[in-house]
This record gives C-alpha cells, structure tokens and sequence, in this order.
C-alpha cells in the first residue's frame, strides 16, 4: 500500500489561519496536515472547516501530500468535519485518537475514495496497532508522542525511552501492513540539535518521516529522511555488483568488503526511488 511518495516533512498548519494555509503553497514539505482539531478553537470549528475547504477547493499546493485531520466522532464537529471533504481533492483523511480498527471502519463508511489516516495516540491504540494497520483502507500512521506521553504519564526524556515501546509497536504494525508511519513532533522548534536528532532516532527506528510544527523544521527533516550522497553511491555499486554476479552465475556479490544478496538490492532499489521520488517533488 506505501508507495515512494517522500514524507520526510509533514507539517501541521491550522486550518483556521487563513494567512498560514497561504503560506504553506510555498512551503518545501513533503506533506501539509491540514489541522481542525488542536489547532483550532471550538467557537472557531465551523467557519475552519468552510475556509479550509474552500482553500483546498482553490489549489496551488503542488505535488505536497494534503492530508485533513478532522475532529472526532465523539465530538459535535466530527462527522461534518469528514462530510465538508467528499469528493475534494485530498491525499488522506487523519482521524484523531485512533484505538481500534473499527474506528477506521467507521470513518471508512463516512467517506469513500479517499485514503485514510490514523494518529497513533492513546495506549489502546499501541495496543492495537496491528488491528488499525490492517484496515484495507489504512495508508499511514501518524504517532501523536505529546497525547501518548500525557496518558503514559512519563517524564521528558530527551532519548524518548518512555515512548519506545509504543513507538516500536507501531513500526512494526506500519511495516508488516504496508502503510506509512510518521513520527510525532518535536515541541521546541527553536533548538534545531535537539530536532536533529530526534529526527535521526525516528528515522533510525524505521519512520518515514516526522511532523513538523514550524517552517523551520522544515530543512532538517528534509535532509535527516532523505538518502545521503553516500548511501545513493553505495546503493548504485550494489545494484550493478550483484546483477553482474548473477550474470556470471553466482548469488552473492562483495561490495566494499561485505557480501551483498538479494536482501541488500531490494534496500538500494528502495533508496533510489525514493530519492528520485525527492528530485520530483522539487
């Protein structure tokens, strides 16, 4: 179900700003998350969600994944939320506070066509990641660390060990099913070391990609998810060692010292899509 579409940037603009929703047409992340739950006031639900379809509505976002985080359907605004984007031009529907996969049914039966997203942000959810990553319609995880850390009760930790136990759950349900999974954001926005290497702890851990909070995020995320020089020069030397070991007969071929099977060329194949999947967005 996951596809070389980049994620390595995906930031979060509240669909209430009229100025920011603006903004971001410029803005170089791989994805927007058009936000109408936090982000957003309850006096000012409504009129956030006619403006951010309206916006949508009027395009110029390029090739950035748009992505709409509604409200809840055990809140007032969730279910019209969902009904104010049928048939817009979206890549995701992201519902909060996922626990189950019949969760993802439901909002499955509320909107076709559209692919769907669920923030991985309650312990019941950890628990249950498997079951809402198997959904037919499931296509990313999005981790909520700040909701998780609150019902976890844990302390700030800068190595966010804590969190781990649910990070990794979700890893491995995204993978095992196909879907994509981004990590969650990083809260002080202004302390860009911090950022970079939470950033290279999520994708270390098997993240796609992390949420942003700030434009200035941006540069960071971008270069931490993307393939180095170096891992797209040894990705090229494996591919081409191994297709002329096969081509001699043999199943393994040495690069740099190490063996390289088959395993190793499906990884390079991989970083290399995924970094000309990069050069397209540009």
């Amino acid at each position: 179900m996951s596809s070389t579409r980049p994620y390595r940037s995906a930031l979060y603009i509240p669909g209430s700003k009229e100025r920011a929703l603006e903004k971001a047409k410029g803005l170089a992340c791989d994805a927007i998350l058009f936000d109408l739950e936090d982000a957003v006031a309850p006096e000012a639900k409504v009129a956030a969600r006619t403006l951010l379809a309206q916006t949508i509505k009027s395009g110029g976002y390029g090739n950035r994944a748009k992505i709409v985080r509604v409200n809840g359907f055990d809140t007032e605004w969730g279910r019209d939320d969902v009904a104010a984007f049928v048939g817009a031009d979206i890549d995701g529907i992201l519902l909060p506070k996922v626990d189950s996969g019949a969760m993802v049914e439901e909002l499955a039966q509320a909107i076709p066509d559209v692919p769907l997203w669920a923030m991985m942000e309650t312990p019941l959810g950890m628990l249950n990641a498997a079951e809402i990553a198997a959904h037919p319609r499931l296509t990313g995880f999005v981790m909520g660390t700040n909701d998780l850390a609150k019902d976890l009760n844990t302390r700030f930790r800068a190595d966010r060990q804590p969190l781990l136990t649910g990070l990794g759950l979700c890893v491995i349900a995204a993978k095992a099913h196909g879907v994509v999974v981004l990590d969650g954001v990083y809260n002080a926005f202004k302390d860009d070391d911090g950022l970079r290497a939470e950033c290279e702890q999520g994708r270390d851990f098997g993240m796609d990609g992390k949420t942003l909070i700030h434009p200035a995020q941006l540069d960071i995320a971008n270069e931490v998810f993307a393939p180095t020089e170096a891992e797209i020069d040894l990705a090229q030397r494996q591919i081409t060692a191994f297709e002329a070991a096969q081509a001699a007969g043999e199943g393994v071929a040495v690069v740099d010292g190490k063996i390289v099977e088959n395993l190793h060329i499906v990884t390079a194949r991989a970083t290399l899509a995924k970094h000309d999947a990069i050069l397209a967005m540009e």
